[in-house]
C-alpha cells in the first residue's frame, strides 16, 4: 500500500503520524464503548460455533479414532482432506517434530490478512530468526513492569466502573475488555484507537465468515502500524513497537513486513485468545464456589488455578500442520502434503492422563499441559496471558466481596461456555457486596 492511499476506513499513514503525535498516548475515550455489547451476537457472526460441550464426542474419537481423515471446509468452495489428531501423545509428537509437520499451513491460512512473515506459520530456520527478535520485546523485565503499572491499573479502571452497582456482567463489564487494552497500551497506541483497534482484530478473526470485511481491516491495521513504525522509528518511547523497530540480534533486524505481520498477529491473539482464557478461568471459579472460596483464602492456588483452567477449557481447541514426508500415527498413514488438525482440547482431556479429565479441579495434582501449544511453537504471549489471568482473579476476589453467579440472570442469559473452534462464556451475570 502506498504511503497516503485512503483505505476506506478513512486511515492513511500520514493521519496515523499526525493522529499519535498529538495525543502522545494521553487522551481517554468520552464514553463507554462497550456499554451495549453483547456477547451472544458478537458469537453470531464468528467462527466459534454454539457447541455447549464439545467433550463426549471428542473422548469417543480418543478411543474410535484417534488419527481420522476428514473433509473440511475452509470457506465456501473450498474444501480439503485433513487428518485430525486426538490424543496427548500424538498430538505432542506432532507439536515437538517441526521438521516432520510445517507450520506453513497456517501461513496459508492466515497469511492473507497477517501477511506473509506470520510468525506462527513460520518453520526453522526462519521461525527461530523472527522469534529472537520478537521475544526481546516480551523479556522478563519488560512482564514485571507491566504487572504493576499497567495491567493490574486497566483491570482496576474496568472494576471501578460496576464495583458500587452490586451486580454486573463480567463479560461486557471486563473480560471482553481488559485484554485489548491491554495488548494496545503495550504497543504504545493511542486510547482514543482502542475501539476500533478491537473492531479490527475481530474483523481478522471472522475473515473466513465475512472476506470482505476481513481484508479491509487488515489493510487498515497494516498502514495503521506502518504509521506508527515510521514514527517510533525516529521518536523511540518504551513500548513495544520501539522494541521492535530498533531490535538487532547479532546485526540481524526485522524488516517493515516481518514487523507488520507479527502487529497483525498479536493484536487478535492478545484480545482474543486472552478474552476467553479469562473468561473461562472466571467461570470454572464461580460455577465452583468451594474452590473460589479456597483461592480466596489461599494465594499460593493461584498458579495452579490458572493452569488448570487452561487445561480446562483451552480458548482455541484447534490447530494445524503439514506432514513434510509420509508419517505413521497411532497406525494411521499420513501421506506427505496432508493437513493435520492438532485437537489441543482433545489432548488436554486426555482420560490416560488426567483422572476426571472433564472436571474443573484446581486441587489436582499438576501436570503439563499442551494448551500454550510445544516445541518451538510455544506460545510467546503465555506469560502475558496468564499474568492477566491471574490479575484479574486477584482483584476480583480482593475487591468485590461475597462474589457470586447471579442465578436468574445465568439462567435467562445462558451463561455458559459455548464453541466448537474458539471456547468461552457468552455472559457471566455476578452479584457482590456493593464497595463504595
Amino acid at each position: 500500500m502506498v504511503a497516503g492511499v485512503r483505505l476506506r476506513s478513512g486511515v492513511t499513514r500520514e493521519s496515523v503520524v499526525a493522529s499519535i503525535q498529538r495525543s502522545a498516548g494521553e487522551s481517554t475515550e468520552p464514553e463507554d464503548p462497550y456499554a451495549t455489547f453483547d456477547a451472544a451476537e458478537h458469537f453470531a457472526g464468528s467462527v466459534a460455533g454454539d457447541v455447549r460441550d464439545p467433550y463426549p464426542h471428542l473422548a469417543r474419537k480418543r478411543h474410535e479414532t484417534p488419527v481420522e481423515r476428514r473433509r473440511d471446509t475452509l470457506y465456501e468452495g473450498i474444501t480439503r482432506d485433513a487428518y485430525y489428531v486426538y490424543r496427548f501423545d500424538d498430538v505432542s509428537q506432532v507439536f515437538r517434530d517441526n521438521e516432520t509437520f510445517s507450520s506453513s499451513s497456517i501461513r496459508d491460512l492466515m497469511g492473507l490478512v497477517m501477511g506473509p512473515f506470520v510468525i506462527v506459520g513460520l518453520d526453522e530456520p526462519e521461525h527461530k530468526r523472527h522469534r529472537n527478535l520478537v521475544a526481546q520485546a516480551f523479556r522478563q523485565r519488560s512482564l514485571q513492569r507491566w504487572e504493576e503499572s499497567l495491567v493490574r491499573v486497566v483491570i482496576d479502571e474496568c472494576v471501578d466502573r460496576f464495583a458500587a452497582r452490586g451486580e454486573a456482567e463480567l463479560v461486557r463489564d471486563l473480560t471482553y475488555r481488559m485484554p485489548i487494552q491491554v495488548i494496545a497500551e503495550i504497543l504504545g497506541l493511542p486510547r482514543d484507537d482502542h475501539t476500533r483497534f478491537h473492531q479490527w482484530a475481530i474483523a481478522l478473526i471472522n475473515v473466513a465468515a465475512d472476506p470482505e470485511t476481513g481484508l479491509a481491516a487488515s489493510e487498515s491495521l497494516r498502514e495503521y502500524f506502518a504509521g506508527i513504525c515510521e514514527l517510533r522509528r525516529s521518536e523511540p518511547r518504551d513500548d513495544v513497537i520501539s522494541d521492535l523497530v530498533h531490535a538487532d540480534l547479532d546485526g540481524e533486524r526485522l524488516d517493515e513486513d516481518e514487523i507488520l505481520s507479527f502487529l497483525r498477529l498479536l493484536l487478535p491473539a492478545g484480545a482474543e485468545t486472552t478474552y476467553r482464557a479469562t473468561g473461562n478461568f472466571l467461570y470454572g471459579l464461580l460455577t465452583h464456589p468451594d474452590q473460589l472460596e479456597a483461592l480466596r483464602r489461599d494465594r499460593s492456588l493461584m498458579q495452579q488455578a490458572v493452569e488448570e483452567a487452561v487445561r480446562w477449557e483451552v480458548p482455541l481447541l484447534i490447530t494445524s500442520r503439514r506432514a513434510q514426508r509420509d508419517v505413521e500415527i497411532a497406525g494411521v498413514t499420513i501421506p506427505e502434503g496432508s493437513e493435520v488438525v492438532i485437537q489441543t482440547g482433545s489432548a488436554n482431556h486426555d482420560e490416560t492422563r488426567w483422572e476426571r479429565a472433564e472436571e474443573f479441579d484446581i486441587f489436582r495434582e499438576p501436570l503439563p499441559h499442551i494448551a500454550f501449544g510445544a516445541g518451538p511453537h510455544m506460545c510467546l504471549g503465555m506469560h502475558l496471558a496468564r499474568m492477566e489471568m491471574r490479575l484479574t482473579a486477584d482483584r476480583l476476589i480482593d475487591r468485590l466481596p461475597n462474589l457470586r453467579l447471579d442465578p436468574v440472570q445465568v439462567e435467562d442469559h445462558d451463561a455458559h461456555i459455548h464453541g466448537e473452534t474458539f471456547r468461552s462464556p457468552t455472559s457471566l451475570p455476578v452479584l457482590f457486596d456493593p464497595v463504595a
